[in-house]
């Protein structure tokens, strides 16, 4: 399968299945977009190791194949955010109505908007590794009418963090450990664990304020 996907990894095809995976796993958090572009660097990673074996000529092309791979899930990453902003911001009456039943999305709301105000981010770019937290942040972040500058360069941020994370994880686990399960498992434990931990920081100021 890793052999496979990094035949793919060479081609335009790969990009768009990552972005359409980050992209809609706003909506859709079951979408394993993280393991899939772990995988694709794994294997892209695992392909250029081979390559550096049968002469230096072959490996530079991976190189943008990994940066592209970056950019890409970056992209779709703020895409997503905003597409998901933007409609909260025109939910109106009804969209308030159903984030006031929700204490999870009201204490999300009331604390982005003082992190924002105080100029800071942190916040997003944590609750983009939480399972979900990319979702609760922008909606909290429009139904609140934030202001685009406010909210997009710490979306931004968080894209670019939480991409970069997973292409090092794949990357540099392809390189030690090859194309095989143990890297792509490695890697994705330490992705969940980032995640474990980014969505035990983000609930920790609720918690104390209890």
């Amino acid at each position: 399968m890793l052999e496979n996907l990094g035949a793919l990894t060479g081609s335009p095809w790969i990009y768009a299945v990552v972005a359409l995976s980050v992209l809609f796993d706003i909506v859709l958090p079951v979408l394993p977009s993280g393991v899939l572009v772990i995988t694709a660097a794994t294997a892209a990673a695992a392909a250029g190791t081979s390559a550096a074996g049968t002469g230096a000529g072959h490996v530079t092309h991976e190189v943008p194949d990994i940066l592209a791979l970056l950019l890409c899930a970056a992209t779709a990453s703020v895409i997503g955010d905003l597409a998901v902003y933007r409609l909260a911001w025109r939910g109106g009456e009804r969209l308030d109505r159903a984030i006031a039943r929700s204490r999870r999305l009201t204490s999300a709301q009331e604390r982005l908007g003082t992190a924002l105000s105080r100029g800071g981010g942190a916040l997003v770019i944590l609750a983009r590794f939480a399972p979900a937290g990319r979702s609760i942040v922008s909606l909290a972040a429009g139904a609140a009418h934030r202001k685009v500058r406010e909210f997009l360069p710490w979306s931004a941020l968080a894209g670019v963090a939480w991409a970069g994370y997973s292409v090092a994880l794949g990357y540099f686990g392809g390189q030690w450990l090859g194309a095989t399960w143990l890297a792509t498992g490695v890697s994705l434990v330490a992705l969940f664990g980032a995640g474990a931990g980014a969505a035990f920081l983000v609930r920790r100021p609720r918690a104390a304020a209890h």
